[in-house]
């Protein structure tokens, strides 16, 4: 569905119309002296992966080196100690 909408009224609530292009997907075709000059619509969503698909490619990684474990290990005992103050009871 399209929205018609004056150069002026855009102007005057652009937030608002990007804002339901965005979060609704709708499009505005903008006039001007009641001529359409532009089209405002979402942007194509970029080209991404289905999530069995993410699965997949997940499982075919396998399962980390034997040091691995031991890395983490050396990465924490290398990190600054922090001291939390006591929560109140």
């Amino acid at each position: 569905m399209e929205t018609k909408i004056t150069a002026t009224e855009l102007a005057k609530n652009l937030s608002d119309v990007l804002n339901r292009i965005r979060y609704r997907g709708e499009r505005f075709v903008v006039e001007r002296n009641g001529e359409p000059v532009a089209t405002l619509a979402p942007v194509q969503a970029p080209p991404g992966i289905t999530v069995g698909e993410l699965i997949a490619r997940l499982g075919d990684l396998g399962l980390p080196g034997d040091g691995f474990a031991d890395d983490l290990e050396a990465i924490q005992a290398g990190q600054p100690k922090v001291a939390f103050p006591e929560w109140p009871s």
